[in-house]
Protein backbone atom coordinates (compact mmCIF):
# COMPACT_ATOMS: atom_id res chain seq x y z
CA UNK A 1 0.00 0.00 0.00
CA UNK A 2 1.35 3.41 -0.93
CA UNK A 3 1.13 6.04 1.75
CA UNK A 4 -0.59 9.24 0.65
CA UNK A 5 1.72 12.15 0.08
CA UNK A 6 1.31 14.77 2.76
CA UNK A 7 0.78 18.18 1.20
CA UNK A 8 3.69 20.50 1.81
CA UNK A 9 2.78 23.87 3.24
CA UNK A 10 5.09 26.84 3.31
CA UNK A 11 5.68 28.93 6.36
CA UNK A 12 5.12 31.80 3.92
CA UNK A 13 1.46 31.47 4.79
CA UNK A 14 2.45 33.17 8.04
CA UNK A 15 2.39 36.38 6.07
CA UNK A 16 -1.33 36.28 6.79
CA UNK A 17 -0.50 36.36 10.50
CA UNK A 18 0.44 39.88 11.33
CA UNK A 19 0.52 42.07 14.38
CA UNK A 20 -2.63 44.13 14.42
CA UNK A 21 -3.39 43.38 10.78
CA UNK A 22 -0.14 44.94 9.55
CA UNK A 23 1.63 43.17 6.70
CA UNK A 24 4.92 41.34 7.14
CA UNK A 25 7.43 43.92 8.43
CA UNK A 26 9.53 44.16 5.27
CA UNK A 27 6.41 44.87 3.24
CA UNK A 28 4.85 47.34 5.67
CA UNK A 29 6.90 50.33 4.54
CA UNK A 30 5.31 50.42 1.10
CA UNK A 31 8.66 49.90 -0.62
CA UNK A 32 9.43 46.28 -1.31
CA UNK A 33 13.06 45.33 -1.76
CA UNK A 34 13.96 42.97 -4.57
CA UNK A 35 13.69 39.45 -3.20
CA UNK A 36 17.11 37.95 -2.55
CA UNK A 37 18.28 34.95 -4.53
CA UNK A 38 18.11 31.87 -2.34
CA UNK A 39 20.10 29.50 -4.52
CA UNK A 40 21.26 27.03 -1.86
CA UNK A 41 18.82 24.45 -0.51
CA UNK A 42 19.48 22.72 2.83
CA UNK A 43 17.78 19.68 4.37
CA UNK A 44 17.50 19.08 8.11
CA UNK A 45 19.30 15.97 9.43
CA UNK A 46 15.99 14.09 9.77
CA UNK A 47 14.75 15.21 6.37
CA UNK A 48 11.70 16.75 8.08
CA UNK A 49 12.15 20.16 6.47
CA UNK A 50 14.17 22.08 3.93
CA UNK A 51 15.06 25.75 3.67
CA UNK A 52 16.95 27.98 1.28
CA UNK A 53 19.70 30.56 1.77
CA UNK A 54 21.81 32.79 -0.43
CA UNK A 55 25.06 31.19 -1.59
CA UNK A 56 27.93 31.38 0.88
CA UNK A 57 25.87 31.15 4.05
CA UNK A 58 27.27 28.92 6.79
CA UNK A 59 24.84 26.14 7.80
CA UNK A 60 25.71 24.00 10.83
CA UNK A 61 24.20 21.27 12.98
CA UNK A 62 25.90 20.27 16.22
CA UNK A 63 26.28 16.55 16.91
CA UNK A 64 24.72 16.94 20.38
CA UNK A 65 21.69 18.82 18.93
CA UNK A 66 20.88 17.07 15.64
CA UNK A 67 17.52 18.77 15.15
CA UNK A 68 18.82 22.30 15.66
CA UNK A 69 20.14 23.84 12.48
CA UNK A 70 21.94 27.20 12.53
CA UNK A 71 22.38 29.28 9.40
CA UNK A 72 24.22 32.59 9.13
CA UNK A 73 25.31 35.06 6.51
CA UNK A 74 24.83 38.63 5.34
CA UNK A 75 25.07 39.83 8.96
CA UNK A 76 21.98 37.89 10.12
CA UNK A 77 21.27 34.46 11.58
CA UNK A 78 18.48 31.87 11.57
CA UNK A 79 18.03 28.90 13.91
CA UNK A 80 15.61 26.06 13.20
CA UNK A 81 14.53 23.82 16.07
CA UNK A 82 12.56 20.74 14.97
CA UNK A 83 10.80 18.28 17.24
CA UNK A 84 9.22 15.13 15.81
CA UNK A 85 5.55 14.84 16.67
CA UNK A 86 3.11 17.54 17.61
CA UNK A 87 3.98 19.44 20.76
CA UNK A 88 1.89 22.11 22.47
CA UNK A 89 2.50 25.04 20.19
CA UNK A 90 2.22 27.71 22.85
CA UNK A 91 4.63 25.95 25.24
CA UNK A 92 7.05 25.14 22.39
CA UNK A 93 6.85 28.74 21.23
CA UNK A 94 7.68 29.95 24.74
CA UNK A 95 10.64 27.57 24.95
CA UNK A 96 11.92 28.65 21.54
CA UNK A 97 11.72 32.30 22.55
CA UNK A 98 14.54 31.44 24.96
CA UNK A 99 16.79 30.42 22.04
CA UNK A 100 19.35 33.16 22.48
CA UNK A 101 22.72 33.91 20.92
CA UNK A 102 24.37 33.86 24.38
CA UNK A 103 23.65 32.12 27.70
CA UNK A 104 20.85 33.61 29.87
CA UNK A 105 23.35 34.89 32.44
CA UNK A 106 24.78 37.16 29.70
CA UNK A 107 21.38 38.49 28.65
CA UNK A 108 19.38 41.42 29.97
CA UNK A 109 16.09 40.39 31.59
CA UNK A 110 14.38 43.38 29.94
CA UNK A 111 12.82 42.50 26.58
CA UNK A 112 11.24 45.04 24.21
CA UNK A 113 8.39 43.33 22.37
CA UNK A 114 7.24 44.40 18.91
CA UNK A 115 4.43 41.88 19.12
CA UNK A 116 3.86 38.64 20.97
CA UNK A 117 1.97 35.38 20.42
CA UNK A 118 0.15 36.37 17.24
CA UNK A 119 -1.31 33.12 15.95
CA UNK A 120 -3.74 31.21 13.84
CA UNK A 121 -4.43 28.18 11.70
CA UNK A 122 -2.49 27.40 8.55
CA UNK A 123 -4.44 25.28 6.12
CA UNK A 124 -6.53 23.63 8.83
CA UNK A 125 -4.04 21.03 10.06
CA UNK A 126 -1.27 23.31 11.32
CA UNK A 127 -1.19 26.13 13.83
CA UNK A 128 1.37 28.89 14.15
CA UNK A 129 2.55 31.53 16.58
CA UNK A 130 4.73 34.54 15.82
CA UNK A 131 6.57 36.87 18.24
CA UNK A 132 9.23 39.52 17.73
CA UNK A 133 11.32 41.44 20.25
CA UNK A 134 14.66 43.11 20.89
CA UNK A 135 17.06 41.51 23.35
CA UNK A 136 20.19 43.12 24.80
CA UNK A 137 23.30 41.13 25.65
CA UNK A 138 25.82 42.20 28.29
CA UNK A 139 28.72 41.84 25.85
CA UNK A 140 28.66 42.11 22.08
CA UNK A 141 27.56 38.92 20.33
CA UNK A 142 28.93 38.73 16.79
CA UNK A 143 29.78 42.42 17.14
CA UNK A 144 26.42 43.70 18.48
CA UNK A 145 24.77 44.04 21.90
CA UNK A 146 21.16 44.50 20.71
CA UNK A 147 19.50 41.94 18.46
CA UNK A 148 16.01 41.78 17.03
CA UNK A 149 14.70 38.23 17.41
CA UNK A 150 11.64 36.80 15.67
CA UNK A 151 10.20 33.41 16.60
CA UNK A 152 7.78 31.58 14.33
CA UNK A 153 6.48 28.25 15.65
CA UNK A 154 4.49 25.84 13.48
CA UNK A 155 2.87 22.67 14.88
CA UNK A 156 0.84 20.10 12.95
CA UNK A 157 1.08 17.42 10.32
CA UNK A 158 3.29 15.38 12.64
CA UNK A 159 5.87 18.16 13.09
CA UNK A 160 6.81 20.90 15.52
CA UNK A 161 9.19 23.54 14.18
CA UNK A 162 10.51 26.83 15.49
CA UNK A 163 12.20 29.19 13.07
CA UNK A 164 14.12 31.86 14.96
CA UNK A 165 15.63 34.78 13.08
CA UNK A 166 18.19 37.18 14.53
CA UNK A 167 19.34 40.54 13.17
CA UNK A 168 21.46 43.20 14.85
CA UNK A 169 18.92 45.86 15.91
CA UNK A 170 20.62 48.70 13.98
CA UNK A 171 20.72 46.59 10.81
CA UNK A 172 17.06 45.61 11.23
CA UNK A 173 16.00 49.25 11.60
CA UNK A 174 18.00 50.60 8.67
CA UNK A 175 18.12 47.83 6.08
CA UNK A 176 15.04 46.86 4.09
CA UNK A 177 17.25 44.34 2.30
CA UNK A 178 18.13 42.59 5.58
CA UNK A 179 14.43 42.42 6.52
CA UNK A 180 13.53 41.07 3.09
CA UNK A 181 16.31 38.49 3.32
CA UNK A 182 15.14 37.15 6.69
CA UNK A 183 11.53 37.05 5.48
CA UNK A 184 12.64 35.15 2.38
CA UNK A 185 14.68 32.57 4.32
CA UNK A 186 11.79 31.96 6.74
CA UNK A 187 9.35 31.77 3.85
CA UNK A 188 11.49 29.17 2.08
CA UNK A 189 10.93 26.56 4.80
CA UNK A 190 9.07 23.51 3.59
CA UNK A 191 7.84 20.86 6.03
CA UNK A 192 7.53 17.35 4.63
Amino acid sequence: MIEPVVAVRRIALLAALAAGGVAVPSLASGRVSNPPLLESEHTSPSGAFTFRTPPGWLVETRADQPETVNASGSGVRVRFVHRPGEHGYDSLHGACMLERLAPPIETSPVIKYEYDYIGGDIGGDRRALDSAFVIRYDSPVHGHKEWRQRNVTVVGGGHSLCAVSYAPAPLWKKSKDARALLDAVLSSVMLR
